[in-house]
């Protein structure tokens, strides 16, 4: 027994030892890094700003979207600029925060960092070792292109029918919320209407997840609790012995449902009557069909396609669900910009759901004409953007400070492209806290113009968001016909948490609270 708690003990110096040598380590570095005059809040060696930090959340609900901290850290200490230091050591990276348009520029297109390590490991569950998230260098370029021309705006038209479809049987379901008077979680039918529209567009797929409980989306759903960065404050949480069997299992669902689809959209590109070219993951397929003569996919190509499709799944529904939520809420909000939105779909689109179904059919590129309501989006994924950008720094490379002259180190570092931060920047965009759609469509001469690069829901660069146009154009379908048919209105009861005075805060991975509780009327304009 003496000879074991001696072990023990030993143990436990060599592991405290090891702990306080890279806590000093790690510390002396960041004070010599203020020592230079470079901006971070008040610095404990103990804590780092871990205290700063939750002194600054304290009064955000505690399911608050974490993109938050940076906004909140800079709104607590007086002085601090766009650009500071966060060391969250051990609970977390030393961090560079970064939320002014051309500090940004710096590391996303003159330079454009690779992404940081956690990413990789977030996904890695998911889409295995490589992914388009997550690959650098020339395997990335490579395939970047290979899936650039199912994103274009000319490829993604042709869905504008196969959106329409899901759209509709959207609306159906919101009708049966107005015929039962209930207050509905308005997020989980997005999420099925989203996901349901991705699998349109990659895999020529019906999901039906609106409808029915389709297995591909379950799996999907229920893995994303299990994906980590590896960075949550409760030890259980970060080591949880489950989680790598959660992760196996649900990826392995996922596997086992896209597998035949793969293979019936590689048999498709060898029968001469078949579509070919307008289903995203066909442009994954197609070269490698013209370059074997097989009859079938290998392995280890299959396994790569199939992380892809698990990916653009899995980063196409989430975030445009969210979206599409928020136009709803903020639109209900402000009465007098739905009333113009809905004329201008009037105007393109006709005035009832006939018409607007026929030109949609007919002629989708009428949704160019929808200048109002791209204004109304991008507002939104102003004040709500759905996610931010991390990348890892580089020995050598440094973020200059115009304003200061300061250059920020970046080597050991996550540089966090904080999208909220620079959303609500006062020196950026004029009443930063109102919903002004009109901001982009004044000349460039107003003052409530967007200057260049201060918007950022897709980031910019090479290695912004690849779905941003369906994005777009998704939304865009759902609002035309809905708006004109549904009044969709915020109903969070007694509830008080809020976040900007908004009890529709972000949650989770941009989420609204509660997954935006509501009740659904039916307008008694909406004619057939």
């Amino acid at each position: 027994m003496p000879s074991i708690l001696t072990s023990l003990s030993v143990l436990g110096l060599g592991l405290a030892m090891a702990f306080f040598t890279k806590l000093y380590r790690i510390r002396s570095r960041i004070f010599g890094l203020q020592r230079q005059g470079l901006a971070m809040p008040p610095y404990s060696f103990l804590f780092g700003h871990l205290l700063v930090v939750k002194s600054a959340v304290s009064d955000l609900p505690s399911d608050a979207y974490g993109n938050y901290i940076p906004r909140h850290v800079r709104a607590a200490t007086p002085g601090l600029g766009p650009i500071f230091y966060l060391d969250l050591w051990p609970f977390g990276p030393q961090i560079l925060v970064v939320s002014s348009p051309d500090a940004l520029h710096q590391m996303t297109q003159e330079h454009s960092l690779p992404k940081f390590h956690a990413m990789r490991k977030f996904l890695r569950p998911m889409s295995g070792e490589f992914d388009l998230v997550t690959m650098e260098g020339e395997m990335w370029k490579r395939w970047r292109n290979i899936f650039n021309p199912g994103f274009s705006p000319s490829n993604l038209l042709g869905f504008v029918s196969a959106i329409l479809e899901e759209t509709l049987t959207f609306c159906g379901i919101l009708q049966e919320h107005v015929d039962k008077g209930d207050v509905v979680s308005l997020k989980p039918l997005t999420d099925n209407l989203t996901m349901d529209v991705i699998g349109r567009v990659i895999l020529d797929t019906r999901l039906d997840s609106q409808r029915s409980k389709n297995k591909m989306a379950s799996a999907l759903r229920r893995m994303i609790p299990w994906l980590t960065f590896g960075a949550e404050p409760n030890p259980l949480d970060r080591y949880n012995p489950f989680r790598p069997v959660a992760q196996w299992y649900y990826a392995r669902r996922m596997n086992r449902y896209l597998s035949p689809i793969l293979d019936a959209r590689f048999a498709a590109l060898q029968s001469k009557n078949a579509q070919t070219g307008q289903p995203v993951i066909d442009f994954a397929l197609r070269p490698r069909f013209s370059e074997s003569d097989s009859k079938g996919l290998d392995a280890a190509f299959k396994t790569f396609v199939t992380a892809q499709a698990k990916l653009f799944l899995f980063a196409g529904h989430d975030t445009t669900s969210a979206t599409m939520c928020y136009v709803f809420h903020l639109l209900a909000s402000h009465p007098p910009i739905l009333a113009r939105v809905r004329a201008e779909h009037d105007t393109i689109f006709g005035t009832t759901i006939t018409h607007a179904t026929d030109r949609l059919m007919q002629q989708p590129h009428l949704l160019h004409q929808l200048l109002l309501t791209t204004a109304v989006i991008k507002e939104t994924l102003r004040l709500f953007p759905p996610s931010s950008t991390t990348r890892g720094g580089e020995p050598g490379f440094t973020i200059v400070d115009h304003d200061t002259g300061l250059r920020y180190l970046t080597e050991g570092f996550m540089v966090w492209s904080s999208h909220d931060s620079v959303h609500h920047d006062p020196a950026s965009w004029p009443r930063a806290g109102d919903f002004l759609p009109d901001r982009w469509l004044v000349s460039q001469d107003d003052p409530l113009h967007p200057i260049k690069g201060a918007w950022r829901p897709f980031e910019h660069g090479p290695r912004n968001c690849v779905g941003q146009e369906l994005t777009m154009l998704e939304l865009k379908v759902v609002l035309v016909m809905t708006l004109r048919t549904f009044g969709i209105v915020a109903d969070y009861g007694e509830r008080t948490a809020q976040v900007d005075g908004d009890r529709a805060y972000q949650t989770g991975i941009g989420s609204p609270s509660l997954g935006l509780p509501c009740r659904i009327t039916r307008l008694s304009t909406g004619g057939a």
